[in-house]
Protein backbone atom coordinates (compact mmCIF):
# COMPACT_ATOMS: atom_id res chain seq x y z
CA UNK A 1 0.00 0.00 0.00
CA UNK A 2 1.36 3.17 -0.67
CA UNK A 3 2.09 5.89 2.41
CA UNK A 4 -0.84 7.66 2.25
CA UNK A 5 -3.47 5.19 1.91
CA UNK A 6 -1.50 3.75 4.80
CA UNK A 7 -1.75 6.75 7.17
CA UNK A 8 -5.61 7.15 6.01
CA UNK A 9 -6.71 3.56 6.86
CA UNK A 10 -4.59 3.99 10.63
CA UNK A 11 -6.48 6.65 11.12
CA UNK A 12 -9.61 5.08 10.25
CA UNK A 13 -8.65 2.34 12.37
CA UNK A 14 -7.84 4.47 14.85
CA UNK A 15 -11.06 6.09 15.15
CA UNK A 16 -13.35 3.50 14.86
CA UNK A 17 -15.47 1.95 17.47
CA UNK A 18 -15.05 -1.22 18.92
CA UNK A 19 -14.69 -3.04 22.21
CA UNK A 20 -14.62 -7.11 22.99
CA UNK A 21 -17.94 -8.24 21.21
CA UNK A 22 -18.87 -5.31 19.81
CA UNK A 23 -16.46 -5.01 17.05
CA UNK A 24 -18.72 -4.52 14.18
CA UNK A 25 -18.08 -1.40 12.81
CA UNK A 26 -14.46 -2.59 12.70
CA UNK A 27 -14.64 -5.71 10.72
CA UNK A 28 -17.04 -3.56 8.35
CA UNK A 29 -14.37 -1.34 7.70
CA UNK A 30 -11.71 -4.47 7.28
CA UNK A 31 -13.83 -6.12 4.93
CA UNK A 32 -14.21 -2.80 2.93
CA UNK A 33 -10.06 -2.44 2.78
CA UNK A 34 -9.65 -6.30 1.70
CA UNK A 35 -12.91 -6.15 -0.72
CA UNK A 36 -11.04 -7.79 -4.06
CA UNK A 37 -7.88 -10.05 -1.84
CA UNK A 38 -9.84 -13.30 -1.75
CA UNK A 39 -12.33 -14.98 -0.53
CA UNK A 40 -14.16 -12.81 2.84
CA UNK A 41 -16.25 -14.58 5.34
CA UNK A 42 -17.64 -13.47 8.74
CA UNK A 43 -18.98 -15.54 11.50
CA UNK A 44 -21.15 -14.64 14.42
CA UNK A 45 -18.42 -14.01 17.07
CA UNK A 46 -17.22 -11.05 14.43
CA UNK A 47 -14.27 -13.30 13.35
CA UNK A 48 -13.64 -12.44 9.90
CA UNK A 49 -11.74 -15.00 7.23
CA UNK A 50 -10.07 -14.24 4.12
CA UNK A 51 -8.75 -16.55 1.89
CA UNK A 52 -5.89 -15.69 -0.53
CA UNK A 53 -7.04 -16.27 -4.55
CA UNK A 54 -4.42 -18.60 -5.45
CA UNK A 55 -4.96 -21.11 -2.58
CA UNK A 56 -5.35 -24.44 -4.09
CA UNK A 57 -6.41 -26.83 -1.01
CA UNK A 58 -2.86 -28.99 -1.49
CA UNK A 59 -0.15 -26.62 0.23
CA UNK A 60 1.26 -25.88 4.08
CA UNK A 61 -1.47 -23.24 5.26
CA UNK A 62 -0.20 -20.20 6.65
CA UNK A 63 -2.05 -18.08 8.90
CA UNK A 64 -2.08 -14.42 9.48
CA UNK A 65 -3.33 -13.13 12.65
CA UNK A 66 -4.51 -9.69 13.90
CA UNK A 67 -7.51 -8.43 16.99
CA UNK A 68 -9.62 -6.49 15.64
CA UNK A 69 -11.51 -5.34 19.73
CA UNK A 70 -9.88 -2.80 21.75
CA UNK A 71 -10.04 -1.89 25.87
CA UNK A 72 -12.83 -0.20 26.91
CA UNK A 73 -16.07 -0.26 29.27
CA UNK A 74 -19.97 -1.55 29.53
CA UNK A 75 -22.47 0.02 32.22
CA UNK A 76 -22.92 -1.80 34.73
CA UNK A 77 -25.86 0.31 36.48
CA UNK A 78 -27.77 2.68 36.39
CA UNK A 79 -28.36 5.16 39.45
CA UNK A 80 -31.05 7.37 40.12
CA UNK A 81 -29.06 10.48 40.06
CA UNK A 82 -28.32 9.33 36.07
CA UNK A 83 -24.74 8.52 37.06
CA UNK A 84 -23.68 5.08 35.57
CA UNK A 85 -21.79 2.41 37.23
CA UNK A 86 -19.53 0.55 34.61
CA UNK A 87 -16.74 -2.52 34.61
CA UNK A 88 -13.63 -2.41 32.77
CA UNK A 89 -13.59 -4.52 29.54
CA UNK A 90 -9.85 -5.49 28.94
CA UNK A 91 -7.01 -4.15 31.15
CA UNK A 92 -6.69 -0.82 31.99
CA UNK A 93 -4.66 1.55 34.65
CA UNK A 94 -7.11 2.81 37.43
CA UNK A 95 -4.86 5.65 37.43
CA UNK A 96 -5.38 6.66 33.61
CA UNK A 97 -9.26 6.28 33.67
CA UNK A 98 -10.68 9.01 35.95
CA UNK A 99 -12.09 12.61 33.68
CA UNK A 100 -12.03 10.87 30.53
CA UNK A 101 -14.09 11.59 27.45
CA UNK A 102 -16.01 9.02 26.39
CA UNK A 103 -18.42 7.69 23.85
CA UNK A 104 -21.52 5.51 24.97
CA UNK A 105 -23.76 3.32 22.49
CA UNK A 106 -27.61 3.78 23.15
CA UNK A 107 -29.75 1.09 22.04
CA UNK A 108 -30.49 2.80 18.68
CA UNK A 109 -26.68 2.57 18.13
CA UNK A 110 -25.90 6.30 18.57
CA UNK A 111 -22.66 7.32 20.56
CA UNK A 112 -23.79 9.49 23.28
CA UNK A 113 -20.88 11.46 24.55
CA UNK A 114 -20.10 11.46 28.11
CA UNK A 115 -17.09 11.55 31.06
CA UNK A 116 -15.91 9.29 33.63
CA UNK A 117 -16.84 11.89 36.01
CA UNK A 118 -14.89 12.81 39.04
CA UNK A 119 -15.15 14.43 42.39
CA UNK A 120 -14.24 18.35 41.89
CA UNK A 121 -11.04 19.32 44.36
CA UNK A 122 -13.10 21.68 46.32
CA UNK A 123 -15.42 18.59 47.70
CA UNK A 124 -12.65 15.87 48.30
CA UNK A 125 -11.18 15.07 51.84
CA UNK A 126 -7.96 15.13 52.60
CA UNK A 127 -7.50 11.19 52.57
CA UNK A 128 -9.00 12.00 49.11
CA UNK A 129 -6.98 14.54 47.63
CA UNK A 130 -3.71 11.67 48.21
CA UNK A 131 -5.61 8.57 46.59
CA UNK A 132 -6.91 7.43 43.66
CA UNK A 133 -10.47 6.79 43.45
CA UNK A 134 -11.63 2.66 43.46
CA UNK A 135 -13.33 1.67 40.51
CA UNK A 136 -16.88 1.24 42.04
CA UNK A 137 -16.48 5.03 42.87
CA UNK A 138 -16.15 6.18 39.51
CA UNK A 139 -19.08 6.99 37.13
CA UNK A 140 -20.08 7.76 33.75
CA UNK A 141 -22.05 11.08 33.57
CA UNK A 142 -23.56 12.39 30.26
CA UNK A 143 -25.47 15.21 31.59
CA UNK A 144 -28.33 13.63 32.90
CA UNK A 145 -29.77 13.96 36.00
CA UNK A 146 -32.32 10.70 36.60
CA UNK A 147 -32.45 7.33 35.80
CA UNK A 148 -35.55 7.87 33.83
CA UNK A 149 -33.74 10.31 31.61
CA UNK A 150 -31.01 8.36 30.96
CA UNK A 151 -33.57 5.38 29.79
CA UNK A 152 -35.58 7.34 28.20
CA UNK A 153 -34.18 10.40 26.39
CA UNK A 154 -30.90 8.62 25.91
CA UNK A 155 -32.25 5.12 25.49
CA UNK A 156 -29.07 3.58 27.11
CA UNK A 157 -29.02 0.60 28.89
CA UNK A 158 -27.27 -2.03 30.95
CA UNK A 159 -24.77 -3.62 28.40
CA UNK A 160 -23.93 -0.38 26.50
CA UNK A 161 -20.17 -0.17 25.25
CA UNK A 162 -18.21 2.19 26.28
CA UNK A 163 -15.05 3.49 24.31
CA UNK A 164 -12.52 6.18 24.34
CA UNK A 165 -13.52 9.27 22.79
CA UNK A 166 -10.28 10.36 20.85
CA UNK A 167 -9.26 11.30 17.21
CA UNK A 168 -6.40 10.23 15.88
CA UNK A 169 -3.79 12.93 14.65
CA UNK A 170 -0.72 11.94 11.96
CA UNK A 171 2.04 14.71 12.14
CA UNK A 172 3.37 14.72 8.79
CA UNK A 173 6.73 15.76 10.09
CA UNK A 174 7.26 13.56 12.82
CA UNK A 175 5.97 10.64 11.01
CA UNK A 176 4.16 9.96 14.52
CA UNK A 177 0.36 9.26 14.97
CA UNK A 178 -1.35 10.40 17.97
CA UNK A 179 -4.90 8.05 18.66
CA UNK A 180 -6.44 4.88 20.34
CA UNK A 181 -6.63 2.09 19.86
CA UNK A 182 -3.66 1.01 18.24
CA UNK A 183 -3.38 -1.89 20.36
CA UNK A 184 -4.46 -3.63 17.99
CA UNK A 185 -5.72 -1.53 15.13
CA UNK A 186 -2.36 -1.07 14.09
CA UNK A 187 -2.23 -5.14 13.42
CA UNK A 188 -5.44 -4.84 11.85
CA UNK A 189 -4.05 -2.15 9.30
CA UNK A 190 -1.47 -4.94 8.60
CA UNK A 191 -3.59 -7.76 8.13
CA UNK A 192 -5.61 -6.22 5.80
CA UNK A 193 -2.52 -4.18 4.14
CA UNK A 194 -0.64 -7.72 3.71
CA UNK A 195 -3.62 -9.01 2.23
CA UNK A 196 -3.67 -6.27 -0.07
CA UNK A 197 -0.36 -6.31 -1.82
CA UNK A 198 0.45 -9.92 -1.99
CA UNK A 199 -3.77 -10.42 -4.03
CA UNK A 200 -2.06 -11.12 -6.97
CA UNK A 201 1.00 -12.61 -5.87
CA UNK A 202 1.69 -16.23 -6.56
CA UNK A 203 2.64 -18.16 -3.36
CA UNK A 204 3.69 -21.79 -2.61
CA UNK A 205 1.63 -22.00 0.21
CA UNK A 206 -2.19 -21.64 0.81
CA UNK A 207 -2.49 -17.79 2.98
CA UNK A 208 -5.52 -17.29 5.22
CA UNK A 209 -6.26 -14.41 6.98
CA UNK A 210 -8.12 -14.33 10.42
CA UNK A 211 -9.29 -11.06 11.89
CA UNK A 212 -9.85 -12.52 15.70
CA UNK A 213 -12.44 -10.89 18.11
CA UNK A 214 -12.54 -11.04 21.92
CA UNK A 215 -8.62 -10.62 22.23
CA UNK A 216 -8.80 -8.32 24.63
CA UNK A 217 -10.85 -10.63 27.32
CA UNK A 218 -8.76 -13.60 26.61
CA UNK A 219 -8.31 -14.47 23.42
CA UNK A 220 -11.51 -15.68 22.46
CA UNK A 221 -11.82 -15.22 18.98
CA UNK A 222 -8.37 -16.74 18.41
CA UNK A 223 -9.41 -20.05 19.63
CA UNK A 224 -12.20 -20.31 17.58
CA UNK A 225 -10.32 -18.69 14.60
CA UNK A 226 -7.54 -21.16 14.36
CA UNK A 227 -9.86 -24.17 14.84
CA UNK A 228 -11.39 -23.02 11.47
CA UNK A 229 -8.00 -22.04 9.73
CA UNK A 230 -5.62 -25.04 11.13
CA UNK A 231 -2.60 -23.50 10.25
CA UNK A 232 0.87 -24.92 9.56
CA UNK A 233 2.38 -21.62 10.35
CA UNK A 234 1.09 -18.39 11.79
CA UNK A 235 2.25 -14.60 11.81
CA UNK A 236 0.68 -12.64 14.70
CA UNK A 237 0.74 -9.14 13.88
CA UNK A 238 0.42 -6.97 17.52
CA UNK A 239 0.76 -3.53 19.04
CA UNK A 240 3.05 -4.36 21.89
CA UNK A 241 3.75 -1.70 25.00
CA UNK A 242 6.61 0.48 24.40
CA UNK A 243 9.25 0.11 26.90
CA UNK A 244 11.43 3.46 26.18
CA UNK A 245 9.66 6.03 28.54
CA UNK A 246 9.88 3.38 31.60
CA UNK A 247 13.33 0.93 31.07
CA UNK A 248 16.43 2.07 31.41
CA UNK A 249 18.43 1.89 27.71
CA UNK A 250 19.65 -1.65 28.12
CA UNK A 251 16.68 -2.83 28.73
CA UNK A 252 14.35 -1.36 26.28
CA UNK A 253 13.06 -3.97 23.81
CA UNK A 254 10.04 -1.94 22.31
CA UNK A 255 11.25 1.48 21.45
CA UNK A 256 8.87 4.03 19.45
CA UNK A 257 10.76 4.25 16.00
CA UNK A 258 12.97 1.42 16.11
CA UNK A 259 11.60 -1.15 14.15
CA UNK A 260 9.09 -4.05 14.66
CA UNK A 261 9.65 -6.09 17.53
CA UNK A 262 9.52 -10.05 17.58
CA UNK A 263 9.22 -11.62 21.15
CA UNK A 264 11.02 -14.62 22.25
CA UNK A 265 8.76 -15.11 25.07
CA UNK A 266 6.04 -14.17 27.09
CA UNK A 267 3.59 -15.47 29.99
CA UNK A 268 1.94 -17.29 27.59
CA UNK A 269 4.20 -18.48 24.62
CA UNK A 270 7.75 -19.57 23.78
CA UNK A 271 8.44 -18.23 20.13
CA UNK A 272 9.00 -21.60 18.09
CA UNK A 273 13.03 -20.59 18.21
CA UNK A 274 13.87 -21.72 14.35
CA UNK A 275 11.31 -19.64 12.85
CA UNK A 276 11.84 -17.25 14.63
CA UNK A 277 15.73 -16.99 13.64
CA UNK A 278 14.42 -17.72 10.03
CA UNK A 279 12.02 -14.29 10.40
CA UNK A 280 15.32 -12.19 12.12
CA UNK A 281 17.54 -13.81 8.99
CA UNK A 282 15.38 -12.22 6.63
CA UNK A 283 15.09 -9.03 8.33
CA UNK A 284 19.13 -9.10 8.54
CA UNK A 285 19.37 -9.96 4.98
CA UNK A 286 16.96 -7.27 3.53
CA UNK A 287 17.86 -4.08 6.12
CA UNK A 288 14.83 -3.87 8.18
CA UNK A 289 15.12 -3.26 11.84
CA UNK A 290 14.02 -5.06 14.28
CA UNK A 291 13.65 -5.39 17.90
CA UNK A 292 13.92 -8.80 20.26
CA UNK A 293 12.29 -8.83 23.35
CA UNK A 294 12.10 -11.27 26.28
CA UNK A 295 9.02 -10.27 28.39
CA UNK A 296 8.05 -11.02 31.60
CA UNK A 297 4.07 -10.45 31.44
CA UNK A 298 1.74 -10.21 28.41
CA UNK A 299 -0.09 -12.78 26.24
CA UNK A 300 -1.62 -12.44 22.41
CA UNK A 301 -3.72 -15.02 20.12
CA UNK A 302 0.25 -16.44 19.08
CA UNK A 303 -0.27 -18.39 22.08
CA UNK A 304 -3.75 -19.99 21.36
CA UNK A 305 -2.25 -20.59 17.40
CA UNK A 306 0.76 -22.33 18.63
CA UNK A 307 -1.17 -24.70 21.20
CA UNK A 308 -3.33 -26.07 18.14
CA UNK A 309 -0.94 -28.59 16.74
CA UNK A 310 2.34 -27.13 17.98
CA UNK A 311 1.71 -24.76 14.88
CA UNK A 312 5.49 -22.52 15.15
CA UNK A 313 4.12 -19.14 15.52
CA UNK A 314 5.93 -15.60 15.26
CA UNK A 315 4.68 -12.02 16.60
CA UNK A 316 5.48 -9.12 14.90
CA UNK A 317 4.20 -6.10 17.09
CA UNK A 318 4.90 -2.33 16.12
CA UNK A 319 5.53 -0.51 19.52
CA UNK A 320 2.72 1.35 21.24
CA UNK A 321 3.48 4.17 23.71
CA UNK A 322 0.89 4.09 26.31
CA UNK A 323 -0.78 1.08 25.57
CA UNK A 324 -4.41 0.32 27.04
CA UNK A 325 -4.74 4.17 27.64
CA UNK A 326 -7.08 6.58 25.61
CA UNK A 327 -3.86 8.79 23.67
CA UNK A 328 -1.10 6.45 22.66
CA UNK A 329 1.49 7.44 19.78
CA UNK A 330 2.88 5.02 16.93
CA UNK A 331 5.33 5.60 14.31
CA UNK A 332 4.89 4.94 10.82
CA UNK A 333 8.23 3.53 10.09
CA UNK A 334 7.57 0.77 12.48
CA UNK A 335 4.67 -0.11 10.36
CA UNK A 336 6.28 -0.09 7.08
CA UNK A 337 8.71 -1.95 8.31
CA UNK A 338 6.88 -4.25 9.69
CA UNK A 339 4.78 -4.56 6.85
CA UNK A 340 7.96 -5.19 4.71
CA UNK A 341 9.09 -7.67 6.79
CA UNK A 342 6.05 -10.01 6.86
CA UNK A 343 5.70 -9.77 3.11
CA UNK A 344 9.29 -11.01 2.45
CA UNK A 345 9.04 -13.78 4.72
CA UNK A 346 5.32 -15.12 3.40
CA UNK A 347 6.94 -14.70 -0.09
CA UNK A 348 9.68 -17.14 0.38
CA UNK A 349 7.77 -19.74 2.48
CA UNK A 350 7.52 -23.09 1.24
CA UNK A 351 6.39 -26.40 2.06
CA UNK A 352 10.30 -27.71 3.08
CA UNK A 353 10.85 -24.32 4.68
CA UNK A 354 8.34 -24.33 6.53
CA UNK A 355 9.18 -28.61 7.63
CA UNK A 356 12.58 -27.58 8.85
CA UNK A 357 11.02 -25.44 11.61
Amino acid sequence: MEKKSSIELIQKLSNVYGISAFEDDVTRLFREEVAGTGKITEDHMRNVFVEHHHNNGQRPIVELDAHSDEVGFMIRAIKPDGQMLFVQVGGWALVTIPAQKVKVRNRNGEWISGIISSTPPHFMTAEERTRLPKMDELKIDVGASSAQEIKEDYQIEVGAPVVPDVTCEYNERTGLFLGKAFDNRIGTALLAATMKDLAQTSLDIDLIAGLSAQEEVGDRGAEVVVRKIKPDLAIVFEGAPADDTVMPDYLIQAGLGRGPMLRDFDSTIVTNPHFQRYALDVAKENEIPVQRSVRTGGGQDGAIINRYNGAPTIVISVPVRYAHTPYCFIAYQDYAHALDLAKKIICQLTADVISNF
